[in-house]
């Protein structure tokens, strides 16, 4: 790929993706795949007059022999310097910026028990921290070819040449043309007029119909309002969480939600894909599941904690959205979810409360914004699922026909 092409993306992710302000700190997390753009990245961060970029290296091999001969408590324990990096956080509000290119089957075999439970263990030590940064920093994820990652997409090609088409579905799918600035902000224009369209009907419940099974309604949080595109931090920074992006998206009623969804696409979890499942809820709950392939983690995932079994996310995508029409299964929730419409379970988002900036963290839950030590997206968008919007004012509105918005 282009240098030339590859700089223009790392200046998107600095500048629209993060919005790096002068004098802030950034971190960054990456795995060990692209040295060579992380050092863009960081790079494109300092023009943006960072005061300090640091780059945290990931690895899957490394996680799998942590989890192999480290003990539970080893694992479960938050150490002191983690504790000083977090309290840094809350301190200094830095930008995250996460360069995924993680192998999809990267943790296979790894003891899934053992992971779930040192999670749990560092879980409510970790929760204040990020309490207090809720809504307060700029975030992006983006993404970089992996050579796991390219042979799982094109197996008939060689690692080279899987990499190169990798890069090329990455950068059209994120829009990186040749102005891919002023790409974001006309597609964050058209998400805006939308969501501003789905918010004046007086949304109470959502109905969702497939021929694949899916029968399912939830309801809404009346004083939720739907995002989409770039957010602005309680700071008063436009910054863009997801590149690339595609979705409407509102936090949903905990507690209501009947009916049973099932995934259209694969699901990437902890290094690991869980296909071929079902979802049965009643009364907000995830009460009944299968999946034909990693059955056991799918429980390990929606029983992680009290809100795991509950939905954080409702998101509207329309089947032809570019990443669907790539005709590509990225085996990547970032991708893979913004090629339909998609549910999440777990923890919900408090900037979807209107006013949310002069309520607290407590106040916005309250209200029925579901919380949880997890946020895990699943596919359930197909070419003929319909939904429709049964609002508050007794009408039924079309929000999607055969897998497309409807207006």
């Amino acid at each position: 790929m282009k240098k030339s092409v590859l700089r223009q993306y790392a200046r998107l992710i600095a500048r629209s993706g993060v919005n790096v302000q002068p004098g802030q700190e950034v971190f960054i997390i990456a795995e060990l795949d692209q040295p060579e753009f992380v050092a863009m990245v960081v790079e494109e961060c300092y023009r943006c007059k960072a005061k300090k970029v640091v780059v945290d290296w990931d690895y899957q091999p490394l996680q799998k022999l942590h989890y192999r001969h480290a003990s539970l408590t080893t694992l479960g324990t938050v150490t002191d310097y983690e504790l000083a990096r977090w309290q840094h956080y809350v301190d200094n509000i830095p930008c995250r910026i996460y360069l995924i290119s993680d192998d999809p089957d990267g943790l296979k075999g790894i003891n899934q028990e053992k992971m779930a439970k040192a999670q749990q263990k560092r879980y409510p030590i970790i929760k204040p921290f990020r309490d207090k940064l809720e809504n307060q920093y700029q975030w992006c994820i983006a993404a970089v070819p992996g050579k796991a990652w390219a042979k799982k997409l094109f197996p008939e090609l060689r690692a080279s040449q899987a990499m190169e088409k990798l890069w090329q579905a990455i950068l059209s799918t994120s829009r990186v043309d040749d102005d891919p600035v002023a790409a974001w902000q006309a597609h964050n224009e058209d998400l805006r007029r939308r969501c501003e369209y789905l918010n004046g009907l007086g949304i109470e419940q959502l109905h969702y119909h497939s021929a694949n099974g899916t029968e399912f309604t939830v309801g809404m949080i009346p004083q939720a309002h739907f995002c989409g595109g770039s957010e602005t931090s309680l700071r008063g920074v436009v910054f863009n969480p997801n590149i690339p992006t595609e979705e409407c998206f509102i936090s949903p009623m905990r507690g209501q939600a009947e009916g049973v969804v099932y995934a259209t696409k694969p699901l990437s979890y902890q290094g690991q894909l869980i296909d071929g499942f079902w979802i049965r809820f009643h009364e907000g709950k995830a009460v009944e599941w299968h999946a034909e392939k990693n059955n056991d983690l799918l429980t390990k995932l929606i029983t992680m904690d009290e809100g795991s079994a509950y939905l954080g996310e409702c998101a509207l995508v329309p089947y032809d959205s570019p990443i669907s029409r790539s005709g590509l299964l990225f085996y990547n929730t970032l991708f893979d979810e913004n090629a339909a419409c998609h549910l999440a379970l777990g923890m919900g988002f408090a900037d979807t409360i209107n006013d949310f900036e002069h309520k607290t963290l407590d106040e916005c839950r309250a209200l029925g914004v579901n919380d949880s030590m997890i946020h895990e997206d699943f596919m359930i968008g197909s070419p003929d699922m319909n939904i429709d919007a049964i609002c508050r004012d007794g009408k039924t509105v079309p929000v999607f026909r055969n897998g497309n918005w409807a207006f």
